[in-house]
């Protein structure tokens, strides 16, 4: 099986360098950030704080994550309902990282990813792949950029979905997810001695995608 592993901070791009790559090598795109974030919204439904260990534990044997399309068109369904644009709020990004802080999330939704990756050639993109999720990856990158540049990135995300928030707000919001992602007691994000880092900051899409195809055999 080819698995690709990819980790980075919030707005890295690392989704659509994943999807490119599939795109690329024909096989499976896995977003596991999508996962944690369908997650986060059942919590958010439920009235349950996503910080609250205790409540948060009982309400994942209520949650069946499915989904539909091709290998790069995927749309993630709750509960047999299609949350793929749901998630994609702005909310829901701060409430899934904090919801991926619970160990008893992580574990729940590291068994189904490592599950999908030993029956299929995958690229997943996350905070702990290389680290925790997949160790054993044949290839193991971490994808950054400069805060900055993450913040006008989402910025434009946002824009071009009509929803419109200030700039210093998403900068601020992407400096907390990195402290969160990164200082969290149980799989943090970290950059593991045998991932190849890549700056995105000064690089077209087309460039990281071309220049992580070029590791790959």
């Amino acid at each position: 099986m080819i698995n690709i592993a990819i980790d980075g901070p919030s707005g890295a791009g690392k989704s659509t360098i994943s999807k490119i790559l599939a795109k690329k090598l024909n096989i499976t795109y896995l977003d596991t950030g999508a996962m944690y974030r369908t997650v986060a919204l059942y919590v958010l439904r439920k009235g349950v704080s996503v910080n609250d260990a205790e409540a948060v534990e009982p309400l994942l044997k209520e949650i069946n994550i499915s989904y539909t399309g091709d290998a790069l068109d995927k749309h993630i369904h709750l509960n047999g309902e299609d949350v793929s644009s749901l998630i994609r709020e702005h909310h829901i990004s701060k409430a899934a990282s904090d919801v991926s802080k619970i160990p008893a999330v992580r574990l729940f939704l590291v068994d189904m990813q490592r599950k999908i990756a030993r029956e299929n050639d995958v690229v997943l993109d996350g905070r702990d792949i290389t680290s925790y999720v997949l160790p054993d990856a044949k290839y193991k990158f971490f994808l950054t950029a400069t805060s900055e540049e993450r913040a006008l990135r989402r910025c434009k995300e946002l824009k071009e979905k009509g929803q419109v928030f200030e700039y210093d707000q998403i900068l601020k919001d992407i400096i907390d997810r990195d402290e969160n992602d990164s200082k969290r007691a149980f799989a943090p994000l970290v950059k593991t001695p045998d991932s190849i880092e890549i700056d995105s900051t000064k690089m077209t899409i087309d460039e990281v995608a071309d220049y992580i195809l070029s590791f790959i055999k």
